[in-house]
């Protein structure tokens, strides 16, 4: 994964000759700024270094499909650019074992992925990472409870707490429902065992 260097005066000034160079935009990259100091003459030099985010997405990919293959799997992936967001699907010859008890070992793959990430350009960098679209039928099962529940609570005023999830499930209940009506939902408890509640809207 190729690291571009381009210097100016000023961080902007780096900045600009680094887009107009790669001729991309500020939402195409990652970059990290160092200051050097100048000569008895010279002014202080801003440098830049700059990565594409399409050569992240490429590393990432590479990585995901050197790991699962190493664990003895046949695979290939799908990669999708959503919002600014990486996503990868694999699909393997064996899905239900790569994505483990309740996604225990996709999760724990995804970690590892994201350290290596983190290690490779200094500093978090979003993606998801989804088996045999696993993240994405949970996730359409999650927001079909949500709205089921949330007629229940609009037509008997009664509150509902749901079952302890995890935070990027809670995240999934709470965006279904964020432009309801009738209903409002809270997090309540201590991890592992905090959950959502659907409260019905006084006003």
């Amino acid at each position: 994964m190729e690291k571009y260097v381009f210097s100016g005066k000023t961080e902007e000034e780096a900045l600009e000759n680094a887009l107009n160079e790669l001729s991309l935009e500020k939402k195409d990259i990652l970059y990290d700024v160092k200051e050097q100091k100048g000569g008895l003459f010279k002014g202080k030099k801003i440098e830049v270094s700059v990565t594409k985010k399409s050569d992240i997405n490429e590393f990432i990919k590479e990585i995901v499909l050197k790991l699962v293959t190493d664990m003895g799997f046949e695979a290939q992936i799908e990669s999708k650019v959503r919002d600014d967001i990486l996503n990868l699907t694999i699909h393997s010859n064996n899905n239900n074992l790569l994505i483990g008890k309740d996604g225990k070992n996709m999760n724990a793959l995804s970690l590892i992925v994201k350290q290596i990430v983190q290690n490779e350009v200094g500093g978090t960098y979003k993606f998801n990472l989804d088996v045999g679209e696993y993240k994405l039928k949970h996730q359409k099962r999650l927001e079909r409870l949500a709205k089921q529940v949330a007629r229940e609570v609009a037509k008997s005023k009664v509150e509902v707490k749901l079952d302890p999830m995890n935070s990027y499930e809670r995240r999934i209940i709470h965006n279904a429902l964020n432009d309801d009506r009738y209903v409002y939902t809270e997090s309540t408890g201590e991890e592992p065992n905090r959950c959502v509640v659907i409260k019905i809207r006084n006003d």
